[in-house]
């Protein structure tokens, strides 16, 4: 295989590509943003869930940019995908049937080493598909079909508990795997170029230079991820810790859980569909201010008003935020490390880095909750953001430069 370009793929693997993002929705992070409530309403506090998610979160750390070589080495990258979506449904199956220590931290321990492999796979198995020109398209159709996959898969939780308990998530979620995996071998091997997947657009047959090598020498990977590791300390925690509060508020965290993360998917859908058009229209940088800017103003929001209506623009603003940010990231960090041959390394060093913020974010975001409640919580994390805005505004041209013709310099 040596080229990667839509028009020379088939339908089917390009159908496929979609399909997969539509379930891995459900399928990459196990209970994902049901565990708090669910815990929440088993007793567990919120000092004690911002352990656990810090404990997973370091473990993911450590193992993301491991992962992240593993990737750009592997030929593999269909197989990357469906081991890990195994076992974190596992993890997720045991932690419900048994919500005890050895379940939650052995559970949320395992998802968080295994489901650090699935952002760079996925992302190199695209690059890899469709090319370097078509690939910033590519990212948001990605999105587009994986917050879908996330509306109805809440809605699927929410009717399903309410017909059938804890029985009906189990059933969904043994569904989505295993319609994820169909998925992702539905998609032909021949059709992924693993040199183009790894961002070598230039193969003079020299090994080129190591991934450590590139990412010490990119000043603008390097401050992409300084900016990144801002954002996601104010925004980590602040959909968690609304779910916690709603869960016991009302008792129900299954279906609470649900229109709270709901809300935020059906943003994050109109962000995927928007942000071809402003990528095209205003540039990249445009994606990185618009997300920026909205946390602050959602923890406001969220600080300010107690009623569960105010989860509405709070959660819509977590669409334009972290939503607009999922897409913006592989697409800044593609460009500075066009021609390395080290592109999912590199992703992988700067979703570590931001993955430190996350969770040094969950310690104190339960720290916070203890001593001021979650109102206090949601404000400091809301206005962290502001230095994440100051860092990106001065040094915009080197987190998101323009596209060179070929080759690697280092920044």
């Amino acid at each position: 295989m040596t080229a990667s370009h839509p028009s020379r793929l088939s339908g089917r693997s390009l159908a496929a590509l979609a399909t997969l993002n539509f379930f891995l929705a459900d399928a990459r992070d196990g209970l994902g943003p049901f565990l708090d409530g669910f815990l929440a309403t088993h007793g567990w506090t919120p000092m004690t869930l911002g352990v656990v998610a810090t404990l997973g979160g370091i473990l993911g750390l450590i193992a993301t940019p491991l992962f992240g070589a593993l990737v750009d080495t592997s030929p593999h990258k269909r197989l990357l995908i469906i081991v890990p979506v195994v076992l974190v449904t596992a993890a997720a199956l045991w932690t419900l049937a048994s919500p005890d220590n050895a379940s939650v931290f052995g559970g949320q321990s395992m998802t968080a080493i295994v489901g650090a492999v699935i952002g760079p796979a996925l992302m190199g198995l695209t690059l890899g598909l469709v090319g370097e020109a078509a690939f910033p398209d590519q990212v948001a159709r990605n999105e587009f079909w994986n917050h879908a996959g996330n509306v109805v898969s809440l809605a699927g939780v929410y009717l399903a508990t309410s017909l059938f308990g804890l029985n009906g998530v189990i059933g969904l979620m043994i569904l989505t795997a295993l319609a994820t995996i169909a998925a992702t071998l539905a998609i032909d091997p021949r059709h992924i170029d693993n040199k183009v997947a790894r961002g070598l657009t230039h193969d003079d047959g020299s090994p080129g230079p190591s991934g450590y090598s590139v990412i010490a020498g990119s000043r603008g990977l390097i401050l992409l991820a300084v900016t990144l590791l801002i954002f996601h300390f104010g925004n980590a925690p602040m959909s968690r810790l609304i779910a916690q509060d709603f869960s016991i508020q009302l008792g129900t965290p299954f279906r609470t859980t649900a229109i709270v993360t709901g809300v935020s998917q059906l943003s994050m859908i109109g962000m995927a569909l928007a942000a071809p058009y402003l990528i095209h229209r205003f540039g990249l940088a445009s994606i990185f201010v618009i997300a920026l800017c909205a946390l602050p103003l959602r923890g406001a929001i969220a600080g300010s008003f107690e009623s569960f209506a105010a989860i509405y623009p709070v959660q819509f603003l977590d669409g334009a935020g972290a939503g607009l940010i999922g897409i913006a990231t592989p697409l800044a960090a593609e460009r500075i490390l066009s021609g390395t041959g080290r592109f999912n390394v590199g992703l992988a060093a700067v979703m570590t880095v931001q993955g430190i913020g996350a969770s040094l974010s969950n310690i104190v975001a339960g720290w916070l909750t203890k001593e001021g409640g979650y109102g206090l919580a949601y404000w400091v994390h809301g206005l962290a953001a502001l230095a994440a805005i100051a860092v990106f505004v001065y040094r915009r041209r080197e987190i998101v430069p323009e596209r060179r013709a070929s080759g690697y310099a280092p920044r």
